[in-house]
Formats: structure tokens, C-alpha cells, sequence
């Protein structure tokens, strides 16, 4: 039997665990929701309520909202609250009067990219799963033709408009506030990864699909293109290549097979940007640096540039090891070779490290012999193990230039 456990205390694990036996009966019919065929538009609505009710099993926590409803919360989706515009459809700010909560209404174009299978997805991932770093949906409107998605309102926006986007009244994301979204983030697909059961590969993972609350925390959003991973003895799921351009591991670009490892690329590129401040793709650098990773690979082979990588809008201000360490995560999670990158828990562990106090950061940078002495800063055995990596490529890498000369 399958389930979802959720992020919580051990007995409110049990309890919910306990809770989706009763209302998933068997494997074949929770794994296969991922794969929901699409109707006729006559009989949209109606097909959305019934796969929703059977795949859910009366799981859903989500509300079902009116069209009236979202038109009310959002002054009939008035251009003032607009908070912005993708390939999916327009998000708009709306206030839910019943529950006295701002929401974030994601009305999807019915002509556009995200379609009945998308949302039919999302609705039933983000009601089954709960994680303080996923985004909560509150509900969803599926009226007539209409595909609405009500999210918590996150005030902060995402990571790209403090990252990639940054406004001029905006201040710059200082270095730990980078490295604790980093580690919030990370904590999302080490849960969908490696808690949830089966698995769940995100394969969206991007700076705008990380939302920001007011304290800056992270949460993940638009499930929509998520797929269920590998189960028995099967070692990749094949699907056709969707995601965004630039963030999607090697092997699952060329050959359509999606493992969790995918995931760990995308966070890889999305980690650096966080590092560099550049964007993955960037046509406006010249044309030896408009592709991140590929200016960002012969940086890494040699530590007396990484300072060249650091965002300049930091102004310098990050322990120098702090940014080795950090490039050492990114450079393991961007191996060509998928089963060379980490597991997410292992990230997490290093970031958590590297998301601390930034004091004892610097304590741990200090010179070598008091850092030999003094044990309490040590970085933990997964942090170690990637800064070794590392070294042993830069190292390998030395070597061949000197047998070469």
C-alpha cells in the first residue's frame, strides 16, 4: 500500500499515515493519476469532479471554490491585483472573507500551457502532501471551463524578483539569507524525494517557483508538470521533456528518462544563480557567459577564481570558505553523470551548515592552526565530502596540465 506522510510530529505522522490508508486503497490507482487521460471540453467540469473525488478518495483538504467566489475575492480579477503573468495563465492577490486569509489566485489559460492533466495534478499532489517548504493549496475552481488554483498568499514574492528581477527599492539578498532559502528549498525535494512513498520528481525546479513569506522562508509552488517516481524495480520514469530551458538535467533532456537525480541538477543551477546573482540563461552577458553552468564548469577546477562567481551585489560580505563550501554543493549537484550527484538529504545537511550563524562561519575560517585545535565549527561529513570532490577534480585537473606540458 502507498501513502504520503506528512512533515510533522511522530504522532501526527501516524495519524495522518493511518488516515490516507483508509482512503487510498491501492497502488495502482494513486500512481496511475499521473498519467489522467484528458476528456472533451463538454464534459471538462464533470470529469475534473470525478477524477478529484476518485483519485483523492474524500482526501482532499483543498475547498472547492466558485467562479463568483474568486471574481468577489479578487474585484473580478481586477488588473490592481495583478502580482503577475506567466505561460500558465495571470496570478492575482484576493482576501477569502470566509476564512479572513489573503490568497494568491492562479487563474490558468485555457488555451495556455498548463492543461486539465496539469491542474488535475497539482490539486491532488499538493492535497496529499504537506511540508512547511511546499506551498498550501487552499483551493480550486473548476467551473465550466474555467481552471482556478487559490494558493496561501506569500508576500514576498519569489526568489526571482529578490535574485534575478531585483527592483531598485529592493535591497540585495545577503549572503545568509541566501543560503537559508537554499536550505529551505532543498528541504522541499529531500521530503519529495525521500519521504513521500512512492516518490514524487518535482521537474520544475526554478528561481519563480520559489515563493518567499514575509520572514523570507521558501516554499515551493506549480506542481503541475511533478511526476510520480520509479517504483519496483524500475529505475527512471520515461515522459516527454517539459520543463524550462536551462535547468533540466542532461540525460532527461536527451533521452526523456526522469529520475529524482533530475531534481538535484535543477537545484544545482538554481543554487548557483543564488551564488552568482546571474541568471541560467542570460543573452544579454557576452556570449562566452550566457549560459551559467557552462561559464561556471572551468571556474570550478580552480579555487583561486571562485571569488569571481560571487554575486557583486554582496559586496564582498560572505566568509571566503562559506563560498568554496557553497560551490562545492553546486558543482556535486551539477555532474554530467546523474548517479555521481548527491542525495537531497545530503545537500540539506551541508546547508545546514552553511545557513547558520554567519559568525561561526567565520570563526571556522580563521587560521588553519586554531581551526585544528578548535572542533566546534566542523563542517559536517557531507559538507566534507563535497568540498574533498572537489579538491580532487581541481587536483586531477593540475596533474593533466602538467603532464601535458
Amino acid at each position: 500500500m502507498i501513502c504520503f506522510s506528512c512533515c510533522l510530529s511522530s504522532e501526527d505522522k501516524i495519524q495522518t499515515r493511518n488516515s490516507l490508508k483508509k482512503s487510498i486503497q491501492d497502488t495502482k490507482s494513486i500512481s496511475s493519476f499521473a498519467n489522467i487521460s484528458i476528456k472533451t471540453d463538454r464534459s471538462r467540469r464533470r470529469y475534473i469532479v470525478e477524477e478529484i473525488e476518485k483519485y483523492g478518495k474524500g482526501n482532499i483538504s483543498a475547498q472547492t471554490f466558485t467562479f463568483n467566489d474568486l471574481a468577489l475575492a479578487t474585484k473580478n480579477f481586477d488588473s490592481e491585483c495583478l502580482l503577475g503573468e506567466g505561460g500558465f495563465g495571470k496570478v492575482y492577490k484576493g482576501h477569502i472573507d470566509s476564512k479572513n486569509i489573503d490568497v494568491a489566485v492562479k487563474q490558468l489559460d485555457r488555451n495556455g500551457f498548463q492543461g486539465n492533466r496539469e491542474f488535475l495534478v497539482e490539486v491532488l499532489l499538493l492535497s496529499l502532501l504537506h511540508h512547511p517548504n511546499l506551498v498550501t493549496l487552499e483551493g480550486y475552481c473548476s467551473d465550466g471551463d474555467q481552471r482556478i488554483l487559490v494558493y496561501e498568499f506569500m508576500s514576498n514574492g519569489s526568489l526571482e524578483d529578490h535574485l534575478l528581477e531585483l527592483s531598485p527599492e529592493k535591497r540585495p539578498l545577503d549572503w545568509i539569507t541566501r543560503m537559508r532559502i537554499a536550505e529551505g528549498a532543498a528541504r522541499g525535494l529531500e521530503y519529495l524525494h525521500e519521504t513521500a512513498n512512492p516518490s514524487v520528481i518535482y521537474r520544475d525546479f526554478k528561481a519563480s517557483n520559489i515563493l518567499l513569506d514575509e520572514n523570507f522562508n521558501p516554499k515551493l509552488s506549480d506542481f503541475g508538470l511533478a511526476k510520480l517516481g520509479p517504483t519496483g524495480e524500475k529505475t527512471h520514469v520515461s515522459t516527454r521533456v517539459m520543463g524550462t530551458y536551462g535547468y533540466c538535467a542532461p540525460e532527461y533532456a536527451s533521452t526523456g528518462q526522469l529520475t529524482t537525480k533530475s531534481d538535484v541538477y535543477s537545484f544545482g543551477v538554481v543554487f548557483l544563480e543564488i551564488i552568482t546573482g546571474r541568471r541560467v540563461i542570460d543573452s544579454s552577458r557576452p556570449s562566452e557567459e550566457q549560459n551559467l553552468v557552462v561559464w561556471a564548469t572551468p571556474l570550478f577546477r580552480d579555487k583561486k577564481k571562485f571569488h569571481l562567481m560571487a554575486d557583486p551585489l554582496l559586496g564582498g560580505d560572505y566568509p571566503m570558505k562559506a563560498l568554496y563550501q557553497a560551490l562545492a554543493i553546486a558543482a556535486m549537484c551539477l555532474q554530467e553523470e546523474a548517479s555521481t550527484r548527491p542525495l537531497m538529504s545530503d545537500v540539506v545537511t551541508a546547508l545546514e551548515f552553511l545557513s547558520g550563524n554567519k559568525t561561526d562561519l567565520e570563526a571556522e575560517g580563521g587560521e588553519e592552526e586554531a581551526a585544528e585545535d578548535d572542533h566546534t565549527f566542523k563542517s559536517p561529513p557531507a559538507l566534507q565530502s563535497f568540498t574533498s570532490r572537489l579538491e580532487r577534480a581541481e587536483s586531477n585537473d593540475t596533474n593533466a596540465i602538467r603532464e601535458r606540458d
